[in-house]
């Protein structure tokens, strides 16, 4: 049996020492960092940071504006960020349940208990897993740990989770393993997405000069 808590620790220290802080994640305001999650569902940050800025420009970055705001024109507002029409959607859903829950306030709802919280959040239409996590870390420094694609793949390559572990599971690795720190558990995140987009990509890894290679050989 491995000292899952040791293995953690020590990927956490070597991923720091490569790559130091990332500084993540980017947003004016806990609603800004919330719209984020939701608009980065497939699709890269880049495009974000654009449908971001139109909303910005356009003075709609607040839960009344979007909240009174038709759908089609928030979706055009958004177009940068792809699956436009989805998305918007799913901003609709998440301002509604907003306003239907505390009066448009988000930083008075993500004082409510983690879990509680947590549950509300996975039950907005749109809103799975992933983006509830990034949401309650990000935008109201809770501790929960966000499990992505990345961080699936390398504990799956170091031999850590089977390759069809749910998300759960995942979450479930590190949140077992770590004390909730919420500065540890938003860098760390940050870290596994650095470590898999610059290294770990899906089809050309790059293991030889990975800072993670040797990490779990013993």
């Amino acid at each position: 049996m491995f000292d899952r808590k040791r293995i953690l620790h020590d990927l956490y220290t070597r991923l720091y020492e490569a790559f130091g802080p990332r500084h993540w994640w980017p947003g004016d305001s806990p609603f800004e960092v919330a719209v984020g999650a939701i608009l980065t569902q497939n699709t890269a940050w880049r495009n974000v940071r654009k449908a971001i800025g139109n909303l910005k420009t356009a003075n709609l970055l607040s839960p009344d504006a979007l909240y009174h705001l038709p759908v089609q024109d928030l979706a055009a507002v958004i177009r940068p960020a792809g699956y436009y029409n989805v998305k918007a959607l799913r901003l609709k859903h998440f301002v509604e349940f907003l306003f239907l829950e505390n009066g448009g306030d988000l930083e008075g709802l993500l004082t409510e208990a983690l879990d509680t919280l947590r549950n509300k959040l996975l039950s907005i239409k749109g809103v799975g897993p992933e983006t509830a996590d990034s949401i309650l870390l990000y935008a109201g420094n809770r501790p929960t740990f966000v499990v992505d694609a990345y961080t699936r793949r390398i504990l799956f390559r170091h031999r850590l989770m089977p390759q069809e572990a749910c998300y759960d599971e995942v979450r479930f690795f590190f949140m077992d393993s770590l004390k909730p720190d919420v500065a540890m558990f938003n860098e760390y995140h940050a870290l596994l997405v650095h470590l898999g987009h610059t290294f770990c990509s899906k089809g050309h890894p790059k293991c030889k000069e990975c800072p993670a290679r040797g990490w779990n050989d013993e």
